[in-house]
């Protein structure tokens, strides 16, 4: 059988294929490495020029970087004016210190508490200190004896101070206002609304304190005072006796 004489030429007679001159050994193209190094280069000189500003700034050569958004505040309060000095004569002779859980509402008849309801669960904590007044002394008030033995004085009695709320100690534990409530807090809101609170925790504690014996233990504190501090002059017996101011 006759063969086709093209099958017999030989494979040289294909046209030749030119390679590029770095893949004529059959090795893959070196472009790609080469990228790979001037990426490590540049992450390498990255990692080594924040190393040095991290370390000139901890030697304090360069100043410190602050974050340009932090919060300021500024303070444009005008300096105290000073009303009015007195001169005081009490003697402190007895405080306490009282806690006290106010709830307080404010709600309107037929009204629904969702829409308008103020309920505020607010825990106080304020001291009242109990006093006797020695300028309110009278004329004649100490009556020492004729052997300067024995010394009568006639005090006034003790009375209680201010209350003095602490608002370090106070808060608010729980507080419910209704939709309405709300609603006005954000257009206009009452800054004094919780003056009503502070007065009636002042109120309750006030009230305590009047019952609570405050007046009696400042009583004996002065007395024993007064005991004392007549006694290193001299005098073996000092009574006391107190008078309705």
């Amino acid at each position: 059988m006759a063969r086709d004489g093209g099958i017999n030429e030989p494979t040289s007679a294909y046209p030749e294929v030119e390679l590029h001159p770095d893949q004529s050994d059959g090795s893959p193209s070196s472009s790609g490495g080469g990228a790979v190094r001037a990426l490590l280069w540049v992450l390498g000189a990255a990692a080594l020029a924040v190393v040095l500003l991290l370390g000139v700034q901890t030697a304090g050569i360069l100043p410190q970087f602050r974050n340009p958004f932090t919060k300021e505040q500024t303070d444009r309060s005008q300096p105290a004016l000073l009303e009015s000095m007195r001169d005081l004569s009490r003697y402190v002779a007895a405080e306490g210190n009282f806690q006290v859980v106010v709830d307080l509402q404010n709600d309107r008849r037929h009204v629904p508490d969702w829409l308008l309801n103020q309920r505020t669960l607010f825990v106080g904590a304020g001291s009242v200190e109990a006093y006797v007044d020695f300028g309110a002394l009278a004329e004649g008030a100490v009556v020492p004896s004729a052997d300067g033995k024995s010394v009568e004085i006639k005090l006034p009695a003790p009375q209680l101070a201010e209350t003095n709320l602490d608002l370090d100690k106070s808060y608010v534990f729980a507080e419910e206002r209704g939709l309405l409530n709300r609603v006005g807090d954000l257009i206009g809101g009452d800054p004094n609304r919780q003056q009503q609170v502070y007065r009636l925790a002042e109120d309750r504690i006030t009230a305590a304190a009047r019952e609570s014996g405050l007046a009696t233990r400042a009583e004996e504190n002065t007395r024993k005072m007064l005991e004392g501090l007549l006694g290193s002059l001299g005098y073996e017996r000092v009574t006391v006796t107190y008078v309705a101011p």
